[in-house]
């Protein structure tokens, strides 16, 4: 049986925000992995954007404030591509994508 290397960290990238990350690499491969950004509202820590491979398939979910889910498939077949993309894009763009949570969770 092949074995199975497990990571997981936090890593913040200011006092109010963060980056969660985790995956499951067996043989080198990525074989399951979920990571997110989060932001700290209102003494609680939410999801504001997540790339995962739940569901069977790789996908990214863009959450709101008021836990509506948009899911999108994300076409990258090699799981570790995946995970390197979605890791990219949350680092890259955080900011953008706490912007549009904010900007959509206003009533």
């Amino acid at each position: 049986m092949p074995v199975k290397k497990e990571i997981e960290f936090v890593l913040p990238f200011s006092q109010k925000d963060r980056y969660r990350h985790y995956h499951i690499r067996s043989k080198g491969q990525v074989i399951d992995f979920a990571v997110q950004y989060e932001t700290f509202i209102n003494g609680k820590w939410l999801p504001v954007v997540r790339y995962d491979t739940s569901h069977g398939f790789v996908h990214r979910d863009l959450l709101s404030i008021k836990h509506e889910k948009r899911k999108t498939p994300l076409f990258i077949t090699d799981r570790n591509d995946a995970l390197t993309f979605a890791e990219n894009d949350i680092k890259d763009n955080w900011e953008v994508y706490k912007e549009r949570f904010i900007r959509e969770g206003k009533i």
